[in-house]
């Protein structure tokens, strides 16, 4: 079948910057032995400039997907109960969380990366976590929030006058999980959810909240979010 090509600068400085075996494996069987063929001697005679393309597209996919993962598993998430799943959609019972939060806008995340990062009356370095929280969308009060660590029982005062950590009460909702860019009240995820609880007879006890797992740069299709929308004790 003859030796592999040998990889352009970039995609060797790819190969070596990630930790993913997936990468290199897929590098060295090439873009068709991935999917599953047969590599002919047709296709092995294929310019390199093709070879090292569809190399860098593998090296780069595997990457993506292994770093959007790796990032998401990395953090503490804020802790709840499944209370029953139907579909895509869960009932789940959530303890009463700290949160830090701001008003949505201007450099509204690194005011909380700034709080977390020892810009805090304790100058205390605080863990991030996941998700990201947006209230208020839709209205003239929107809110970002970072849920702080569940062992965190007295969290430092902010040093930003718009920074405010706050306690967000026990509470029962209904959540449906979307990929793809951030959505409002009246985007498709929204529109499920109520749907479905309508047909469930569960109220919404209030307006929903979006949740975000992953950094802007994650492709569309790879993210996590999820609608959340208080409701009454499920059944």
């Amino acid at each position: 079948m003859g030796s592999y090509p040998e990889p352009v600068p970039g995609v060797q400085k790819a190969l070596i910057a990630t930790s993913s075996t997936h990468a290199v494996h897929a590098y060295h069987a090439g873009w068709w032995g991935g999917c599953g063929l047969e590599v002919s001697g047709v296709a092995w005679g294929m310019s390199k400039f093709v070879r090292w393309m569809a190399a860098a597209v593998v090296v780069i996919s595997a990457t993506t997907l292994t770093g959007c993962f790796a990032t998401r598993a990395g953090y503490e998430s804020a802790p709840y109960r499944l209370v029953r799943r139907d579909g895509k959609v869960e009932i789940r019972e959530y303890p009463a969380l700290q949160v830090v939060e701001t008003t949505l806008g201007g450099d509204d995340f690194m005011r909380l990366f700034r709080y977390i990062s020892k810009e805090n009356a304790g100058e205390q370095k605080i863990a991030m976590t996941t998700p990201v929280l947006m209230t208020g969308v839709g209205s003239d009060v929107k809110r970002m929030a970072f849920v702080l660590p569940e062992e965190m029982e007295t969290p430092p005062a902010p040093k930003d006058g718009q920074v405010v950590v706050r306690r967000i009460e026990p509470g029962t909702f209904a959540v449906l999980r979307f990929r793809g860019e951030q959505q409002g009240p009246d985007g498709e995820a929204s529109r499920t959810l109520q749907s479905w609880m309508d047909g469930q007879k569960l109220p919404a006890m209030g307006p929903a909240t979006f949740g975000y797992f992953d950094p802007p740069w994650t492709p569309g299709f790879l993210r996590r979010n999820e609608v959340m929308i208080p409701t009454a004790t499920d059944r």
